[in-house]
């Protein structure tokens, strides 16, 4: 019979099969490759530790029962050592208590035999995909602390804001010129959080027209307008779970601000067009290069809906206020350019480095890696000197 759907596995994903008796395991092999798994098989402790050592598996489904070492042991030594892969245990001769040990060193799932086909592919697929999104989230989070490049005070601070906010659900507020890195801090806000696993939904709300930034957000409802052929879903019900980032919220329209506000105040979504409301949970995080005060002040930005965004204010420093950083995002700049370009990369004088630093940089970080990128295509030599 073909694969399910529901059980197929995971792309590429390897399975060890730890047992010392061949049968089971090759049982299993038949049924794992059948489902597209790629299959390991040790028949021992010690043998696993080597084969893990060699290439650590996408998962594990480990006997308890075994000589030599049984399967609790070798949990504990794949985690003391390291191995952080799911692993889901087996035993002909279960009981409650070995199940809660098993749980205890961190198994993944628990399974009596005989085996119960369709409950193991399904634990098995669901584990793999954990593990993947739990690193994919791991490297999201290495990247967005690459990329909040700075040693200075400025960056420091604002790196501690960043964890202190980042794990609770209120509003965030980043204020900043353009081109000091707002995007990446609410980046780093949901990386950081909860949310994490759900959507970070991003709107530039500059880059809408004002007659279709409430469809955008809201969604709309067929017919609702002209033009309106088809159901559309807004941005707040697909970040529902997890965190929408309203860029450059200081050009939003008056109106669509009230309706803003409604959904900070209740939860509540209208579509245009819509006769009921739904419910979201969504954590805002918004940001604006405009002082938003002086906008209040003028009448263009709605006071009530600023203090509803202004729960956690954070500030991206200026490049002119963190100019120690310039050499370490220079470099930065360098190595990824030549990363994502296979671009052989050069280096900055010293001379250099002193003549960035003595610049306006009235763009910010954006401007400075332009240039970076520009002087490592157009400078002839390998070493960038003050007069490219």
């Amino acid at each position: 019979m073909p694969p399910s759907s529901s059980s197929s596995a995971p792309s590429r994903a390897t399975v060890l099969i730890i047992d010392d008796e061949a049968a089971i395991r090759e049982s299993l092999r038949m049924i794992l490759e059948f489902e597209g798994y790629r299959v390991e098989e040790a028949g021992s402790g010690p043998q696993a530790l080597a084969r893990v050592g060699d290439r650590v598996p996408d998962a594990a489904i480990l006997d308890i029962k075994m000589p030599e070492m049984d399967g609790l042991e070798l949990l504990r030594a794949f985690r003391e050592r390291g191995y952080d892969m799911p692993v889901l245990m087996i035993s002909g001769h279960a009981d409650v208590q070995t199940a809660v040990e098993a749980t205890r060193r961190g198994a993944y799932d628990f399974f009596e035999k005989p085996l119960q086909r369709e409950r193991v592919l399904l634990a098995l697929r669901n584990a793999v995909e954990a593990a993947r999104l739990k690193a994919d989230v791991r490297s999201s989070r290495r990247e967005v602390a690459e990329e909040l490049i700075g040693a200075s005070l400025a960056m420091r601070r604002l790196r501690e804001t960043i964890e202190r906010a980042a794990p609770t659900p209120a509003t965030v507020l980043v204020t900043g010129e353009s081109g000091t890195g707002k995007e990446l801090v609410a980046r780093a806000l949901h990386v950081g959080s909860p949310r994490r696993d759900r959507a970070l939904v991003q709107v530039n709300c500059a880059a809408i027209p004002e007659d279709l930034i409430e469809s955008e957000l809201f969604g709309h409802e067929k017919g609702s307008f002209t033009g309106a052929v088809r159901r559309q879903t807004g941005k707040f019900v697909a970040a529902d779970g997890g965190t929408i980032f309203l860029d450059e919220i200081g050009d939003m329209s008056a109106r669509t601000q009230a309706k803003v506000l409604r959904v900070l105040q209740s939860g509540e979504v209208e579509p245009v067009g819509a006769e009921r409301t739904s419910i979201v949970d969504v954590r805002v995080i918004a940001a604006t290069h405009r002082d938003l005060e002086g906008e209040i002040a003028a009448g263009r930005f709605r006071e009530d809906l600023f203090y509803r965004l202004n729960v956690i204010p954070v500030r991206t420093p200026a490049l002119r206020e963190r100019l120690e950083d310039v050499p370490l995002l220079v470099d930065y700049f360098v190595r990824r350019y030549a990363e994502q370009n296979n671009y052989r990369g050069k280096s900055f004088a010293p001379e250099a480095i002193t003549h960035l630093q003595a610049l306006p940089w009235k763009g910010n970080i954006r401007e400075l890696k332009n240039l970076v990128e520009r002087l490592l295509i157009l400078s002839p030599g390998d070493v960038i000197g003050r007069d490219d």
